[in-house]
């Protein structure tokens, strides 16, 4: 089975307006999973809404590096982050 060249780096936002941040190689099947409940615990609580941020890597520690600096950003400095990552890509 070839390993996947895509590795992600995703933040959630659940319905009491927390973020989640997490890795995967599928973003939509693991929000799927979280929707289900069988996600993250963090998740399985909080309800997310829906996937408002993702970037993909070429290896799973680089998007993992990535998810771990996320987390400790403050909450301003993760919507600063969220919103400046998105005016990037706008054409």
């Amino acid at each position: 089975m070839a390993k996947s060249r895509n590795h992600f780096f995703y933040v959630l936002e659940c319905e009491d307006g927390s973020y989640y941040a997490g890795y995967a190689v599928d973003v939509e099947r693991r929000f799927q999973e979280h929707i289900g409940g069988t996600g993250a615990k963090y998740t399985k609580q909080r309800k997310p809404v829906h996937v408002i941020h993702q970037e993909v890597f070429f290896s799973r520690s680089e998007a993992c590096k990535k998810e771990a600096a996320f987390k400790q950003l403050t909450r301003k400095e993760k919507e600063k982050y969220i919103e400046t990552y998105k005016e990037s890509w706008v054409d």
